[in-house]
């Protein structure tokens, strides 16, 4: 209504009584909802720059997303012998190649916290270490005014979860690949940190988004990252991400 009222205004002084500002008018502004808001569609963030994880519903764009995940192999998910969370290089390391946002003297967590968080502040005299920021969670829907001190209540969720990759093949990687995948943004998205605990190394057919209109987002950003990699998915994970795009 806000937005309605802010258009219809003729004049600068109308706008200002109504109590509307840039960001009301585009969204931008403080306390509007990541999906509306800055949070960008994953066919419109093929590198994983943009903030957020918006919802696909265009009718074009979901034929686009059914194409997509078609395209996807699939295959038995292998042991999970030998896996380490080292075999993926050190948490959040900046030099990973091949990927955005390395090597700009800033470790992975926190290009992802500024890259979504709004309101954003960081250390004093650093900006790179983020301490606070309003993060609207794609995956439940809830904003969430994360505090340093609470590190816990947001985490980077791989979407495509490191112990999944390295059961589709991911073991046989050179480890600069590996390294790659760990620290790509296209794979890392800021959650609640209880939606992420709950996913743990699941694949689609196990774990969903408890959010269901970013249900189709989610598969779309999980089959850009097996794309990227050449990664297979399991037939019951390639069905169940078909089905939340109405395939």
């Amino acid at each position: 209504m806000i937005r309605v009222r802010c258009i219809a205004a003729a004049t600068l002084a109308v706008l200002v009584a109504a109590g509307c500002s840039p960001g009301a008018l585009d969204g931008s502004g403080p306390g509007s909802a990541a999906p509306e808001g800055r949070a960008a569609g994953p066919l419109e963030n093929a590198d994983g720059t943009k903030p957020g994880l918006a919802p696909v519903t265009a009718a074009g764009d979901t034929a686009e997303a059914r194409e997509l995940i078609e395209s996807l192999a699939t295959k038995g998910r292998g042991p999970r012998t030998g896996y380490e969370r080292d075999e993926f290089g050190y948490a959040w390391m900046d030099t990973a190649d091949g990927v955005p946002l390395a090597r700009n003297g800033c470790d992975t967590r926190n290009d992802l916290l500024r890259r979504d968080g709004e309101d954003v502040r960081f250390r004093e005299g650093s900006d790179c270490v983020v301490i606070s920021m309003t993060l609207d969670d794609p995956y439940t829907g809830k904003a969430i005014e994360w505090r340093k001190q609470d590190a816990a209540e947001v985490q980077i969720d791989h979407v495509v979860p490191l112990s999944y990759a390295w059961q589709m093949g991911a073991s046989r990687w050179p480890e600069a690949k590996r390294e790659q995948l760990a620290n790509d943004p296209l794979n890392l998205l800021p959650v609640e940190g209880r939606a992420n605990s709950a996913k743990s190394d699941s694949g689609p057919a196990s774990w969903l988004p408890p959010s269901k209109r970013i249900r189709c987002a989610y598969a779309v950003r999980f089959a850009q990252v097996a794309e990227k990699y050449e990664m297979p998915v399991t037939a019951p994970d390639k069905q169940t991400m078909l089905a939340q795009c109405g395939g």
